[in-house]
This record gives structure tokens, sequence and C-alpha cells, in this order.
């Protein structure tokens, strides 16, 4: 069951982020890694660009004084001339519970949220009829089934909002990979950016998908096939199939924001391909580092209390462990 910020336990390593620290030690070095850590900027900063903000997660963060704003530069560049976007980065979307617009869930303590679909212009997902009856089914008896409450590692693009800040490392060499490295699930993506195809073969799907970048100018590509049907896009059962196929755009307006896109299609779910779109933003957080994230597989808690929930319990009333 997930913990967000609450419990870092210093013995619980997931085998994916064992992998992810291994490859990253051992590859090329990448350019500034020893330096110290450049300002950066807060969460939650302003909405994307064509796309509604808002939702769970509000502008400033919890507790504290809203940190002055800091003028962003230009875009930084590496020798080779393409965008640095290395450093730790936050999500500002606020589709976290729902990427769809919708309305607030009293049952479980959920508000109104805007969501971050752009495309269709009303903010919802284009299902097919008996698709969007099977999202109101899950969403209301089986959110058991909800994929972080298992520990699984996100799909994308509901990693690229997770509830944490992420990493992105661009090392040196002649290969060209983008790594992004989440505390969130220890989730991980090794993009390779030097124009290879897709490696997997049609019959095996994966968590994150087998994914291949490219650079359209100052944009980052990233064309994502080979999902599994495991994930959902946000707590509120928002689901696809093994189809899916996402093709994701990585733009950076400056040196603290990046404009996210990301289209989607599934012709076994949906009517026509879809878009959410919101911002990236740079942690401005001093010293700010990626730590162990704790997530127990197989918790009994979370089966009963969803159980629960499902069968119209109110939240503030089921037993207390």
């Amino acid at each position: 069951m997930r913990n967000r910020f609450k419990e870092y336990s210093a013995g619980l390593i997931a085998a994916i982020a064992a992998a992810a620290v291994f490859w990253v030690s051992a590859a090329p070095k990448v350019k500034g890694q020893d330096a110290p850590p450049a300002p950066q900027a807060t969460p939650q900063e302003d909405a994307p660009k064509g796309g509604p903000g808002g939702g769970k997660g509000g502008k400033g963060g919890k507790g504290g004084k809203k940190q002055p704003e800091v003028p962003a530069g230009p875009v930084r560049r590496l020798p080779n001339g393409k965008p640095d976007i290395q450093g730790y980065w936050n999500a500002g979307g606020g589709g976290l519970f729902s990427i769809e617009q919708t309305e607030a869930r009293k049952q479980i303590g959920v508000g109104a949220g805007k969501g971050v679909v752009v495309d269709p212009p009303d903010g919802k997902i284009p299902y097919q009829p008996w698709a969007r009856e099977k999202e109101i089914d899950l969403s209301e008896n089986h959110t058991i089934e909800e994929s972080d409450a298992h520990c699984y590692t996100s799909g994308i693009p509901h990693m690229v909002e997770a509830q944490s800040a992420f990493q992105i490392l661009q090392p040196e060499g002649p290969a060209g990979y983008v790594i992004m490295i989440w505390e969130y699930m220890h989730n991980y993506r090794i993009i390779p950016t030097d124009g290879r195809p897709h490696v997997l073969p049609s019959n095996v799907h994966l968590f994150a998908g087998d994914p291949k970048g490219h650079w359209e100018g100052d944009a980052l590509v990233v064309d994502d096939t080979n999902q599994n049907a495991r994930t959902w896009f946000d707590i509120a059962a928002n689901f696809h199939s093994d189809q899916i196929h996402v093709v994701e755009r990585f733009t950076p307006e400056n040196e603290n924001r990046i404009a996210y896109e990301a289209l989607i299609e599934d012709p076994k779910v949906y009517t026509r391909p879809w878009k959410v779109a919101f911002n990236i933003n740079r942690n401005l957080t001093p010293g700010y580092r990626n730590m162990e994230f704790s997530c127990w597989e197989g918790e009994h808690d979370v089966t009963e209390k969803y159980t629960l929930e499902s069968q119209g319990a109110d939240p503030k009333n089921l037993p207390k462990k």
C-alpha cells in the first residue's frame, strides 16, 4: 500500500530501483552531476498551455510560505546544442486522482478537479460505450485493482505525473539516452535517442512499455509501445488495453519549465486518439534528492479498506489498525 512521503524503510529496496541504480552507475559519466545542484523551481507552477490545471495538489504545496519566484533563464544547452534538461522535476498537472474533469466524490473525500485531458475539449476520455461502463464499475466496485495499490510500476503517462519528484539524466556518449528516475514506486525509464527502432515483439508487453526517443528541435519526442494492460492512468480507474500507443513530447520552455503532452490511442478501448497536457517544473528545493520509497506489496489492509469503501462505508468510520 502506498505510503507516499511518510515512511522510507531502509531495508526495502525494489528490484527495479536496484536495476536502475546499477545501470546508472555503469553508464557513462553525466556532465555536471558532480557539481552542487542548481537552483530548482517549485512544483505546481502555472497551468499547462492549452490545458486545464487544478485538481488534487494545489499551487504552493503543503505547509509553509510560498517561496519567492525566481526568474527563469533560457533553456540550458549541452555542448552538442541539445537542451540540457537534467535535474529534479515535479509534474504540475492536477490529474493525480483523475486525469478526466470530475465532480467531487464525498464518499472517498476527493474534491472536483479539472484533470489534464485537453482533447476532447470536454476533458473526458473518448471511451467506447462498453469501456465507459467498465470504468464506472471499476471506480465504484473494484478500486483494489488500482495498480499502484499493489506496488506495480506505473504506466505511461501516469508515471510522469507521479506523486513525487523525478530526476532526469543525460549521459555523455555516442549512443544517446535520456534517463528518468522517480522516487515514487522506484519507477525509471531508459529512453534511447539514437534513432534505433522498437526492440520488443508485438506479443511482449511491459509495465512501462518499449520507448524510443528522438529530438525534434528542442522537443524530446518519445514513442512508447508494448505496454501491458495492468496499469491505470490515475486512481479513478481510467484504464487502457495492451494495444495502447503513446507519443509524448517534452518541450522545454525555459530553464525551469517543460511543457508535456501525450497523445494516446488504443483502438480496443477508445473511439479516437486523445491528449493530455500539463507543465513539469524544476524542483527548487535546495539540496533535494530522491529518497527510498517504501511500498508493501501484498498489504492485507488495502483489500479490507477498498472492499468496505466499495460497499458504501464512510472512510472516516473504517476500522483503525
